[in-house]
């Protein structure tokens, strides 16, 4: 499937803030807005993964969302992964590779995603 032209795209995207008015989650499937509203969004997603790309979050940023989401401190971490607070340090500073055990744990505790860690 070939992606959509920046025209396209931002046709797409004033055709979908008409049907933003009128279609909404009561709307039935099979009416034909609801399916132009899908056949929209899909060229605005597909155009926006080529363009705009975003990424994956390195492993220290999640790290430090994480840790600001569950409240804990480097020491927290350190306790978490029975490491060291310089270990931790190290890693928050990406001096550091995480190693294998930490990243099992990483994933398990903190609930970081595979892709991330293994990136």
């Amino acid at each position: 499937m070939t992606t959509a032209s920046h025209k396209e795209y931002v046709k797409a995207n004033l055709r979908l803030e008409e049907l933003i008015k009128v279609v909404d989650d009561n709307t039935p499937f099979e009416n034909p807005l609801t399916k132009e509203f899908l056949e929209v969004s899909n060229i605005i997603e597909q155009y926006e993964e080529v363009h705009y790309s975003i990424g994956l979050s390195s492993l220290v940023e999640v790290i430090e969302l994480r840790m600001l989401e569950m409240n804990l401190k480097r020491k927290d971490l350190a306790t978490l992964l029975n490491t060291s607070e310089s270990k931790i340090s190290a890693y928050l500073k990406d001096k550091k590779e995480i190693t294998l055990k930490h990243a099992r744990i990483l994933h398990q505790k903190l609930n970081i995603d595979g892709d991330i860690i293994l990136q």
